[in-house]
């Protein structure tokens, strides 16, 4: 099916590859840039201070308001 012409292709097979471009393309999308790569000491440390802070419910504030 590699160099059929969409013409060419039956209504099934035109289904499916659609359906595999849209698969392909989510994966694209939707993947982490940042896989596979380690934080640095400083940065997972914060993270960890600030999970534990909303874990003992210590205040959170709003992204959009703190910008």
């Amino acid at each position: 099916m590699l160099n059929n012409k969409v013409s060419d292709m039956t209504v099934d097979e035109l289904r499916g590859l659609i359906r595999e471009t849209v698969r392909q393309t989510m994966a694209e999308i939707l993947a982490d840039p940042d896989e596979g790569l380690a934080l640095q000491n400083g940065i997972e440390k914060a993270l960890r201070r600030s999970m534990k802070a909303v874990r003992e419910g210590e205040a959170v504030y709003d992204a959009d308001k703190v910008v």
